[in-house]
């Protein structure tokens, strides 16, 4: 039998860091006040909220995330094609527009080799005329020739409209306006 003076001794339970780091900021009331507290989760019992990629979108949306990697081949060559010619803008040579155009299409090709998967028919980018879009860049290029020839103009007319009246003043203009300056000083 056991005498009274027994104690029983009470094994200290063990805590994991995450755990001990938690139990410590609640400690510390770093888990107060938080925007959402008490309230129910976004999208519950909506029709968005149905939807089960609800929260895969709501990330994207909140990440701002780019997933133009993730489309189907024939959505991301369709926004590109969507991008033409704007983005052949920077291009200094009608070749080097042709051989991006040329590869585009090739890609495109490409794509429709790839065997459809399901039972609906399968999505298609359209491939693209290289002449017309070739004569579109060159009218995007001239157009933009054009605006900048006309902002230098307006930029060097601004420049030359306010240096101007102290270039056009003439040397007897001067001479009475220090005349004036003198006069108003008292040494004439």
């Amino acid at each position: 039998m056991r005498g009274s003076g027994y104690r029983r001794r009470v094994q200290p339970q063990w805590e994991s860091p995450v755990e001990k780091a938690i139990r410590e900021a609640q400690e510390r009331g770093e888990f107060d006040n938080l925007p959402g507290a008490g309230k129910p989760l976004r999208g519950i019992g909506t029709p968005a909220g149905d939807d089960p990629d609800w929260w895969i979108k709501g990330l994207v949306q909140r990440e701002q995330l780019d997933l133009t990697g993730a489309m189907p081949p024939a959505i991301a060559l369709r926004k590109e094609k969507a991008t033409f010619p704007e983005s052949l803008a920077d291009l200094t040579s009608e070749e080097s527009v042709r051989a991006v155009l040329e590869d585009f299409n090739r890609r495109v090709k490409l794509d429709r080799l790839r065997p459809a998967v399901g039972a609906a028919s399968p999505l298609i980018a359209p491939t693209v005329d290289v002449d017309d879009m070739v004569r579109q860049w060159r009218d995007l290029r001239e157009q933009r020739a054009t605006e900048r020839a006309a902002e230098r103009r307006a930029a060097e007319e601004a420049a030359a409209g306010a240096v101007s009246p102290a270039a056009g003043t003439s040397r007897a203009g001067r001479r009475g306006r220090v005349s004036w300056i003198r006069r108003l000083l008292g040494r004439s």
